[in-house]
């Protein structure tokens, strides 16, 4: 298929986990910072420090810091991953639609 094997493994293990998924339903409306997400999930500052890392190891959030105040943390979602995630899946679906007609034609031929 069209996108890195390793890639997608990466993608789908990050959002495999529930409290991962939601950080990238909220990060979709809008970059937040890590305290807000932890609050909006109910996590401690820890498990959601961990949550974090593994999204961007796998490349689906990005950290900055605000000029500001370097000790704040915003992450915000990156788009790369879930598009070569949402290719992969186009792959595998054109693929079983392509296997179902065949088997669908082939039940056919054999139906009386």
């Amino acid at each position: 298929m069209a996108a890195a094997p390793a890639q997608i493994d990466r993608t789908l293990a990050a959002l495999a986990d529930p409290h991962r998924r939601r950080v990238v339903d909220l990060l979709a409306e809008r970059p937040r910072p890590a305290g807000e997400l932890a609050r909006a999930l109910d996590l401690s500052a820890p498990a959601m420090s961990r949550h974090l890392k593994t999204l961007r190891e796998s490349g689906l959030v990005e950290e900055s810091h605000p000029e500001f105040d370097a000790r704040v943390r915003i992450y915000a979602l990156r788009p790369e991953p879930m598009v070569h995630l949402m290719r992969w899946l186009e792959e595998a679906e054109r693929l079983w639609s392509e296997q179902l007609a065949a088997f669908k034609a082939f039940v056919e031929t054999k139906t009386p």
